[in-house]
């Protein structure tokens, strides 16, 4: 049996960044590891300059998603200034269109494991999470929190055990733990913590708790 952190996600608007470049920003079906990180890290008061501290807590967790609700997609027109050459250098230039997504009414539930030799361990997290440093959002500032992101901490055998236990559990469920029959996804959304705003790619393992399998759009 393993310890399961179990949190809530819920707010009017979320979104949760896929590989973009400046005029259009996606929003991922789901929050991807990099997203989770980066709230967590908020909770525990992690400064964006402290790469051992934002170290310890990736190496410490893994993630499973199951999309609860995933809601109506909105796209918001923005206008940004000093924007990078043609999308693609450094320098800069005028203002340029940008156009954003984001989820409306969605909601998913997350499950937190400690890896072997963890740095940062589910208590540290869990009493971040009741009582954060910083301000948690759901994937932008301008996406706050309808409820405490705290649901439970629990027992199981797997993530997928661990989901069971909460809620309707009729989502798809996106895990970095494997599971038979599972359908295997590959995201680039693994920060790369010595180069910042890099990302790496890992491997996800999408199902759903009726066990049917199904491919996401």
């Amino acid at each position: 049996m393993r310890e399961h952190l179990i949190l809530k996600l819920q707010g009017p608007m979320q979104a949760w960044g896929r590989e973009s470049f400046e005029g259009l920003r996606p929003s991922e079906l789901f929050p991807g590891r990099s997203a989770l990180l980066g709230l967590l890290g908020a909770c525990l008061g992690a400064e964006r300059a402290d790469q051992k501290q934002q170290q310890a807590l990736a190496g410490s967790i893994s993630f499973a998603v199951r999309v609860d609700t995933q809601g109506q997609k909105m796209t918001d027109y923005h206008t940004v200034k000093n924007a990078r050459e043609d999308y693609r250098g450094l320098k800069s230039h005028d203002t340029i269109q940008t156009w954003r997504e984001y989820w409306q009414d969605a909601c998913y539930t997350v499950a937190v494991w400690n890896n072997a030799e963890a740095i940062v361990t589910l208590a540290d997290i869990a009493q971040a999470v009741k009582q954060p440093i910083y301000t948690p959002v759901l994937g932008r500032r301008s996406c706050p929190l309808a409820r405490p992101l705290f649901e439970s901490q629990l027992f199981a055998e797997s993530a997928l055990a661990a989901l069971a236990q909460i809620g309707n559990n009729q989502g798809a469920i996106y895990s970095e733990e494997h599971s038979a029959g599972a359908i295997s996804l590959k995201k680039r959304d693994v920060p790369i913590i010595h180069q910042p705003r890099q990302f790496a790619s890992r491997m996800v393992f999408m199902t759903t708790s009726t066990g049917e399998q199904h491919v996401p759009e």
